[in-house]
């Protein structure tokens, strides 16, 4: 038999004959008249070339044929149905893996607390920081990665993606216990003077610091320059280096390491920490219950 000759409301109509035992009874369960109900049973005695049913004194009976494929067919509707039926997500028995593409600063601000809900809610849930390659955004869109965290523009991210802020953040500059800085206000000519630990990512690093300063006709003496936001704080800790980090991350840091912080002596934009995904798990429940946990583990 040719499957795209098969007609699926058919088959509907034999679960629901199969289950009431009564052409009848199947039609109103399908909203069917009884001509249409009866219309229905002959197109399947055609099809299966089998009386489907015979009548008896308390009703109609399934032929064996239809008593053996019974079991079949309820599994077959009901694969339909999951099919056709809107997509779900089920935290407390999903077993997905989600994949999050953000440098370590970021990681040890968001992780911690999304682990902890993440574990209450989706034991079974798996989670993976994939490793830094400089290209989030491609990270993403290659779908190498669910979403991304980090700073992103609209204006610079390719067509096809999403974007939800999730904290606006500034800049601060961050010394070890009892530096000299720390005796007297911080001007931007001692800010300037001092040897500086200056994070990368892309190789830049700190621009905004950089074109603040040259403003000014300054330039700073970088003496380090790494792309690890957690060992900076170790360095400046031991050293009479300053950096100059996100604050949320240098009150995070400063609870465990001995340094201090301090503000700078220019005024600069603030700017902010954003998640992006793409377009094409936009509409995907899992996916929208990962974006709203990362979310509410930063709120708490």
């Amino acid at each position: 038999m040719d499957i795209h000759a098969v007609d699926l409301n058919l088959l509907k109509f034999l679960g629901a004959l199969l289950r009431e035992r009564s052409v009848t009874r199947a039609g109103l369960r399908l909203g069917l008249s009884q001509p249409a109900a009866s219309r229905a049973l002959g197109r399947l005695r055609v099809m299966f070339k089998d009386k489907v049913v015979v009548r008896t004194p308390t009703g109609v009976e399934p032929t064996p044929r239809m008593l053996a494929m019974e079991p079949l067919l309820d599994r077959l509707l009901e694969d339909v149905r999951n099919i056709v039926a809107p997509p779900r997500f089920e935290p407390s028995v999903a077993q997905d893996r989600f994949i999050i593409a953000c440098i370590d600063h970021v990681a040890s601000m968001v992780l911690p607390g999304l682990i902890g809900r993440i574990g209450k809610q989706a034991p079974g849930v798996r989670l993976e920081v994939s490793v830094p390659d400089g290209d989030n955004v491609g990270a993403v869109a290659r779908g190498d990665a669910d979403v991304a965290l980090g700073v992103f523009d609209d204006d610079r991210l390719p067509a096809g993606f999403h974007r939800r802020r999730l904290y606006n953040e500034d800049l601060v500059c961050v010394v070890r216990r009892g530096h000299p800085l720390l005796s007297s206000r911080l001007t931007l000519s001692r800010f300037a003077a001092q040897s500086h630990v200056v994070l990368s990512i892309t190789g830049q690093g700190n621009a905004m610091i950089d074109t603040a300063l040259a403003r000014h006709g300054k330039r700073r003496r970088v003496a380090v320059r790494l792309p690890h936001f957690l060992v900076a704080p170790m360095i400046v800790a031991a050293s009479d280096l300053v950096l100059s980090l996100p604050r949320r991350l240098a009150v995070h840091v400063a609870k465990s390491v001995p340094i201090e912080l301090v503000e700078l002596p220019m005024k600069l934009d603030t700017f902010s920490l954003s998640m992006i995904w793409h377009e094409r798990t936009h509409g995907d429940p899992a996916q929208a219950w990962l974006r709203g946990q990362i979310v509410d583990a930063l709120d708490n």
